[in-house]
This record gives C-alpha cells, structure tokens and sequence, in this order.
C-alpha cells in the first residue's frame, strides 16, 4: 500500500548511541537494525559515517545508498551504489538500477537491470522481481521521450495533511475540501472532494471493503445527496483511486492512482466519460513532468483563470508535499527528444528547477499575477453554505430553508422538493429506458414502446405537479417578504 494512501507503521525506535569506539560499535548494530526494519531515516546518519570513514567498503555502500535511496536522495545514492556493485555485493545490482532510475538515467539502469536478471537466471534464482523493474525501465524511458513542455510558474511546500489550502481556485473551477471536513463524523475513511461549480455533483475517494480507496460520485437531489456509487471502468479495478477533479465539460476526470501503469508512488491519469455507453474511457497516465517515481497527484485546471495545480513529494521529507502552479496547455506540446541535451530533459522532466520551463518571462508574471488575484479574493469572499438552490426571484435565491420568511411557504417548500425528487428518479429511468430502446432490434422496440410511452406521460405530468408546487412556494414567500 502506498504512503499517499496508508500511513506507515513505525516498527521499533531505539536512541542512537555516539560517542567512543564501543558505541560506535552499537551503533552500527541499531543502524542494521533499523536498516532491516525499513526506518531508513534513523539508519542514514550512521550509514553515512560509516561509509565516509571507509568508501571502498561494500557493504557500508549498499547500505548507505539504499537509505539515500528509500529517503527521497536517488542523486546521493548512485555512487555508494555503484561502488557496491563494483565489490560485487549481493542486491547492489538491483538497487543501483532502482536508482539510475529515479534520475531519469534509463539507459544506464536498463544495463544494470538486464546484467542483474541474467545473472539471477544462471544462479537459477528467482528473477520476478527484477523482470518487474526491467519492464517499468521501459515503460519510464518511453515517457522520457514524451515530456510535457509546460511553464511551471511557482511552486509551495506546506503539510502535506494541509496541502489543499495552497489550491486557490476561482468558484468557476468548483471547490476542494478533505473527506473528513465534508462528512463530519460519518465514521468512514476518505481522501478529498470535489464538488462542481453548479454544486449538483460531487466526486470523492472512499476506503472500500476490499481495503482500496475507489472514487464515486452522487447528485444533489432537492432533498440531499444520491446514494454514491462508485465510477465505472477501469478507474477503480485493483488499485487505490483518489483525489478526483473534473473539468468544466463534465466528461474529463483527472485522479491519481497506484498500479502497475504508475512510475512509483502513485501518478496522475485521465479519462473522459462516454455518455453512450455510461462508462469511461481507458485512462491515460498524464505522463512527465507532472507524475514522477514519487507520488504525484491532485490535478486541478481553473479554466477561468488559466491555472493549473499538483501536487507531489518529489524531494520532500516525510509529511511534506510541494504543490506546482502552472500554465495548462490548450493542447499537449513536448520536448524535441532526438534533438535535446540528455541531462537538460531530465530536469525538465523531473523538475529540478522550475525556472527551467520559462520561455517567456511575460507569461510568468502574468500567470502569477492571475494567482495573487485569485488568492486574494480567496481571502475575502465566504462562501454560502448550499443544501440546495432555490429562486425566489431576481433578487432572492435561497441555499438552506432557514432563509424562508414564511411558515407556509417552507412547508410548500417539502412538498415541492418531494415531487421535484420524485420527477428527477422518474427522468432517469425514462433516459435509461429510451437508451435501451435505442441498443434494442425492432422486435425489442415494438414490446417497449408502450411503457416509454407510459413513462413519458407520468414524467411529464410530475413536471407540471412540480412546476406548479414551487409557484406555490414562490407566491406564499413574496407574500411574506411583503412583494407581490
């Protein structure tokens, strides 16, 4: 299970002794134990020592590198690595690999992956877990060849629990709020929401039974939220889906997830819906620089403002995250592979330094001058509370039914939501129905033209009831509010 996910269990501590030869001994000792343990953190101070104090040592290498290596430092970790394999230490092959890598050195750790698998073959040994490695080398190398070329405008490192409050959207983009402020003591676990502009549609990622985050959705109704259900597709088969954001056409979703398609961590991927068939398009793994071999996600586009967001713990320590502002692409525009400096495109494609990515400096200040006018008015403008939405008039709409003057008009106002509710459930079936005569052959048609026919006669007739019910609504209210 990812970290992006699940918080890691903390196994043992022990306190690091320093000092005289005889606890520099026992230090070493707690380090292998950590070590072993997966607390590379509290093993890297003492590894490094070790290793500064005797460089040609091959274990000290190895283990000093794997901790650079499982602590965010794959730069650091490349030479004691390189020195283990060159001492023919047991593993160091396949770590070296992992580390060539997340530096985008693909070439480099595909020679060493391949050397490490056919040595495994001729020892007869298991070779699973580097065949793993070899084939996400490939795919990785494949989309070095197609990274993104996008201004990265600025980025913010914050807590990693309060990484939201760096997403300064316009209410044009919809809004972003965590699971557990959302559904206030509701006794589930969850990631982050998104509800639309509109407000009628939220999506939002939930611990299933099956111990996996899924993505669903639900409508507001006039009563409340639709029972949620999870999204159709690929989107949540086999792997932990979350942090969804969708675009202002209502087809194009943006989430993040782990699996075998992902650099590492988890990536960012896209797909759009498809009305006809009520599913969604295979998704598509955004690709560098937004998704890396750490974890990656939280895409956001503001059309309205030209702004786009994600979030990511490249280079970060534990609990830390960096979220990127950038200008989005109208289409997706990449780097001249055959024709640029190798080391140049893995820091674009990594993200070295953001400043890389300006080729006009006018974008820039302007992209952030669009940020610090978003922030601001961020700052100023409290947003209504909306159960619902409900006009009046020209000059009164209602979000909750305290804003009703009259008695009577908020008991109309329960009726009305009742029949509105009942017309909606009814309009959808009619849609499925129709869509199911139109996937049908003559015969199918012929039996089920008569209960359309049926169906369309009750949906309109809820219609008018409705219709009818929020002009009673509307006619007690403005009585009461003293306007006729």
């Amino acid at each position: 299970m990812k970290k992006i996910f699940k918080n890691s269990i903390c196994l043992f501590g022990l306190a690091l002794m320093l000092g005289g030869a005889g606890a520099s001994a026992q230090s070493l000792n707690e380090a292998k134990a950590w070590y072993e343990a997966g607390q590379y953190a509290e093993a890297k101070p003492v590894m490094e020592r070790y290793y500064k104090s005797q460089p040609s040592n091959g274990n000290y290498s190895l283990w000093y590198g794997v901790c650079c290596l499982e602590t965010g430092d794959p730069e650091s970790a490349v030479k004691p690595l390189e020195t283990a394999v060159r001492r023919r230490v047991a593993s160091g092959q396949y770590h070296l690999a992992r580390a060539y890598d997340r530096t985008y050195r693909y070439d480099k750790a595909e020679e060493v992956c391949t050397d490490y698998l056919d040595e495994l073959k001729r020892r007869r040994r298991d070779t699973a877990e580097a065949e793993l490695l070899l084939s996400a080398i490939h795919t990785h190398s494949r989309m070095l060849k197609g990274v993104e070329r996008v201004c990265v405008v600025d980025s913010f490192v914050c807590d990693k629990q309060d990484f939201l409050e760096a997403y300064k959207i316009g209410p044009e983009a919809g809004t972003l709020s965590r699971y557990a402020d959302h559904f206030a003591d509701n006794g589930r676990t969850g990631g982050t929401v998104y509800e639309n502009e509109l407000g009628n549609k939220r999506y939002y990622s939930e611990l299933q039974p099956d111990s996996t985050f899924g993505i669903l959705s639900s409508a507001r109704l006039s009563d409340g939220w639709s029972k949620p259900v999870l999204l159709p597709g690929s989107i949540n088969e086999g792997v932990n889906a979350g942090y969804p954001f969708v675009m202002g056409d209502g087809t194009t979703l943006y989430y993040a997830a782990d699996g075998p398609e992902s650099m590492g961590g988890t990536d960012i991927f896209v797909t759009r819906y498809n009305t006809n068939t009520d599913t969604y398009l295979v998704p598509e793994n955004v690709g560098m620089p937004f998704n890396s071999p750490y974890n990656d996600y939280m895409y956001v586009v503001d059309e309205y403002n030209n702004l786009g967001w994600f979030a990511s713990d490249r280079y970060q320590p534990e609990g830390k995250v960096c979220v990127y502002v950038f200008i989005p692409n109208p289409s997706k525009q990449v780097y001249d592979y055959e024709n640029m400096d190798e080391e140049a495109l893995r820091h674009l494609a990594a993200l070295k330094d953001i400043r890389l990515t300006w080729t006009d400096t006018t974008l820039v200040d302007e992209a952030r001058q669009r940020l610090a006018a978003v922030a601001e008015n961020d700052k100023q403008v409290k947003k209504p509370v909306r159960d619902f939405e409900f006009i009046v008039n020209d000059d009164h709409t209602y979000y909750q039914t305290t804003d009703f003057r009259s008695p009577q008009a908020k008991a109309l106002f329960d009726q009305y939501r009742q029949l509105d509710q009942s017309f909606r459930q009814q309009r959808e079936q009619l849609d499925k129905a129709r869509q199911a005569y139109a996937d049908a052959d003559r015969t199918e048609q012929a039996r089920m033209a008569p209960a359309i026919l049926d169906l369309e006669k009750h949906v309109q007739k809820l219609a008018r009831e409705a219709e009818q019910a929020a002009k009673a609504v509307r006619k007690a209210e403005l009585e009461a509010i003293g306007i006729h």
